[in-house]
């Protein structure tokens, strides 16, 4: 109990930067996925070109050598940096799930019942219209839970900022641990700890958005 009680104050210190990292990645991480599942989910294919080549870029490509990439190797080829460890660790991570979650995106706006659209085009609704006050209404409810996991896996993920430097909860636990080995079970049953503790209060929005998702979607 003393060794957690030492611990404990330790690992505080890092809960602004994971809680920072969490928000900031989730912002730009849905910001990113709708964009890029709009994008997607034009018939034409000039438009989806590009978005389609982000995807599979960082779907096909490991999250910790995006970071590092941006980290290290983009500031070097570029001779442009990014400011901060905490943009490159935000921008790794936000456009990392916002490549999955695009997809999230993609498919729930080309699974709205066609006869939604038939009938908004029989009220000559223009095709943002349609979009607008049709589709994405339907759309947004069916992303809801699937956000809501991958807002548990960002949460996760920002424990691989502390591999660029970043003072976050599993940075402090690591340097706790370099300084007692003795003591490194403990330290990290307590970071885990941290992260369930944290992962607890999104688990519970993920359970509301599952039954406000079941609620008025028209379906094939």
């Amino acid at each position: 109990m003393n060794a957690i009680i030492e611990i404990f104050p330790v690992l505080m210190k890092g809960l602004k930067v994971t809680v920072t990292v969490l928000i900031f990645s989730a912002i730009l991480g849905y910001l990113f996925a709708f964009i890029t599942g709009l994008l997607r989910s034009s018939k034409y294919f000039i438009i989806r070109f590009i978005p389609n080549i982000y995807v599979e870029v960082f779907r096909g490509t490991s999250l910790i050598v995006q970071l590092f990439w941006f980290y290290y190797a983009f500031p070097m080829l570029f001779n442009f940096q990014l400011g901060s460890d905490l943009v490159a660790g935000v921008l790794a991570i936000s456009l990392n799930y916002g490549a999955y979650m695009s997809e999230v995106v993609r498919s729930a706006i080309i699974s709205v019942d066609k006869g939604q659209t038939e009938a908004a085009t029989a009220l000559n609704m223009t095709s943002f219209q349609r979009m607008r006050f049709v589709i994405l209404p339907q759309a947004v409810r069916m992303m809801l839970p699937e956000f809501g996991n991958y807002l548990i896996q960002m949460l996760k993920a920002t424990s691989l900022v502390s591999l660029i430097g970043m003072t976050d909860i599993l940075y402090h636990g690591d340097i706790l641990r370099s300084t007692n080995l003795s003591m490194a079970p403990t330290i990290y049953i307590v970071v885990l700890l941290f992260f369930f503790i944290l992962a607890l209060p999104l688990i519970f929005l993920t359970r509301k958005m599952e039954k406000f998702a079941k609620k008025g979607v028209a379906s094939p």
